[in-house]
C-alpha cells in the first residue's frame, strides 16, 4: 500500500498596494445613515423647541416658589396645561387601557402562530406566513374600512351595534395591526430557541405540550416582553383603523392619535404638539423597557 504526498500548498500572494483604504467606504455610511439620523433627532427636538418658543407657556399659573424657573420649565409647562383638560384625560385613559388589552390579545395569538411557524412544516404555511404580513403592508385605513365591511356580514352583524364606533372597536382595530408585528417578533424569538432541550424533554417522556409549556416558554419571555412592548407602542400610535372603524367622538373613543387630530383640526397646533411630546415620552419609556429587559439579539 502506497501513500501519496499532497502536493505543497501554493502560497497566496497578496499584493498590498492594491488594497485600498476602507474610509470612504465607512464614510458614504455614515453619511447616508446619518442623514436618517439626523433627521430622527430633528423631528423630536423640532416639537420641544415649538413649546419652549409657544406662547400658551406665559399663561400657565405656577405658583411663587416655581416662578424663578419657569424659562427651565417652558417645554413642559403646556403639556402641564393640556393634562388639566378632562377630554385629554380621558384620552389619557383609554389609550393605556385599550394599549393594554392589545397587547395582551396580541401575545396570545403571536406565542401559537410564532411557534408553529419556526418549529413545524405544515400544508399552507407559506400562504400563512404571507397572509400574516397584510396588516403591515396594508395601508391603515384599509384595515379600518375592512373591519368596517366584516360587520355587516353575519355572524359579526349580530353584535355590531356593541362594537362598531365602540370602545372595543378601539381595541379590535389596534389588534388587528398590532398583533402582526407581535407575531412576527415571536416567530423570530423561537427562530433563535435551541431545540435540542426541547427534544431531550420529548424523548424523556413530557408530551408536546408538557415541553413546550416547561421547556420553550420558559427560554421565550423575553421575547414575549418584546413582543408585548411592541404590540402595544405600535397600538399607541394606531390612527386610520380607529377613525374608519371606531369613529373620532370625544370623550368615547378618543385616544391620543385621535387627539392629535381633533387638536390639529381646531387650529390649536400647541395642543396637538402637547400631546404628541405625551406620546413620544411614552413611547421612549416602552424602548427602554424593550431594550433593557426584553430580546437584545433579536432580529424581525
Amino acid at each position: 500500500m502506497s501513500s501519496t504526498t499532497p502536493p505543497p500548498a501554493t502560497p497566496v500572494i497578496v499584493d498590498e498596494h492594491r488594497v485600498g483604504s476602507d474610509a470612504p467606504f465607512f464614510t458614504m455610511l455614515g453619511v447616508i445613515g446619518g442623514v436618517y439620523v439626523l433627521l430622527l433627532l430633528g423631528l423630536l427636538l423640532a416639537d420641544v423647541c415649538y413649546m419652549v418658543s409657544s406662547d400658551s407657556a406665559d399663561a400657565v399659573e405656577l405658583s411663587p416658589a416655581l416662578e424663578p424657573w419657569r424659562p427651565m420649565l417652558r417645554p413642559v409647562l403646556p403639556i402641564l396645561e393640556v393634562l388639566r383638560q378632562p377630554p385629554i384625560q380621558y384620552s389619557i385613559k383609554l389609550t393605556l387601557v385599550s394599549c393594554l388589552f392589545t397587547a395582551l390579545l396580541s401575545l396570545i395569538v403571536a406565542v401559537p402562530i410564532g411557534y408553529l411557524l419556526s418549529h413545524f412544516r405544515f400544508p399552507g404555511r407559506n400562504f400563512l406566513d404571507a397572509l400574516l404580513d397584510i396588516p403591515i403592508v396594508l395601508p391603515p385605513l384599509v384595515v379600518g374600512l375592512s373591519l368596517l365591511i366584516l360587520f355587516q356580514f353575519a355572524p359579526f352583524s349580530s353584535i355590531s351595534e356593541w362594537v362598531v364606533f365602540e370602545i372595543p372597536a378601539v381595541i379590535l382595530a389596534q389588534f388587528m395591526v398590532a398583533a402582526a408585528f407581535a407575531v412576527r417578533t415571536m416567530r423570530a424569538t423561537f427562530d433563535q430557541i435551541d431545540t435540542r432541550l426541547e427534544d431531550i424533554a420529548l424523548t424523556l417522556g413530557c408530551t408536546r405540550a408538557q415541553a413546550f409549556g416547561m421547556v420553550v416558554l420558559p427560554q421565550a419571555r423575553q421575547g414575549m416582553l418584546t413582543a408585548g412592548t411592541l404590540a402595544w407602542a405600535r397600538a399607541m400610535g394606531e390612527f386610520g383603523p380607529l377613525l374608519i372603524f371606531a369613529g373620532a367622538t370625544r370623550n368615547k373613543t378618543e385616544v391620543l392619535s385621535t387627539t392629535v387630530y381633533f387638536e390639529f383640526s381646531i387650529a390649536n397646533l400647541e395642543g396637538a404638539v402637547a400631546v404628541s411630546l405625551i406620546m413620544v415620552f411614552a413611547a421612549i419609556i416602552v424602548l427602554i423597557i424593550a431594550r433593557v429587559w426584553g430580546s437584545k439579539n433579536l432580529t424581525i
